[in-house]
């Protein structure tokens, strides 16, 4: 049997239907931080023990009660929601760039790339993954872009750090010479 809290965070998460902050959840239940990242987990734990269908989904900072993998189809048939094309292989490299260098602006993109990245990058805006994160304050303040809580709930990650770690290669050397290029780099930092 859930306690008093717990239920109420599931009561809360239910109603929400999308990520919300902990900090909110915390205000709306009366508890703590801490408390709505104890009553998290233990739902989890009795979702999972009792077989359930629903989990709790961490995302950074927020949480969101979802169906498990197993029954995404169903729901999707229920919904009546067309099945969401997948992404190109153009689109998941440019979304790797963003993910791994973020916040980067459409030309650093487009130089690790080699191709014009425009109409890829509106996509990813236009499906979620992508959000302008603002303006360098350089010449003509070129957008930055980042990834969104979207793009970690499709991915299945809590945060960033949980990227997996860019392998060694004599293409990883070559984007390092790239990244030093002041040209390409506008005032941005990267992380390879």
């Amino acid at each position: 049997m859930l306690s008093e809290h717990t239920a109420l965070l599931e009561a809360l998460l239910f109603a929400s239907g999308e990520p919300a902050e902990v900090s909110r959840l915390a205000a709306a239940a009366g508890m703590d931080e801490e408390q709505i990242h104890d009553a998290a987990q233990e739902l989890a734990e009795h979702y999972k023990a009792s077989g359930s269908a629903l989990t709790v989904l961490r995302l950074g900072d927020q949480y969101q009660l979802v169906a498990t993998d197993g029954y995404s189809e169903n729901i999707r048939t229920l919904l009546d929601k067309k099945k969401n094309a997948p992404l190109s292989n153009a689109a998941m490299e440019v979304l790797a760039v963003i993910a791994y260098n973020q916040p980067v602006t459409k030309a650093f993109a487009e130089q690790v790339r080699g191709v014009d990245c425009s109409g890829v990058i509106n996509t990813l805006c236009q499906k979620g993954l992508v959000e302008e994160k603002g303006r360098l304050d350089l010449p003509g303040r070129p957008l930055v872009y980042g990834t969104t809580v979207h793009f970690l709930r499709c991915f299945g990650l809590q945060d960033l750090s949980e990227l997996p770690d860019i392998p060694e290669t004599g293409e990883t050397d070559a984007l390092k010479a790239i990244n030093k290029e002041p040209s390409v780099l506008d005032g941005q930092t990267s992380m390879l």
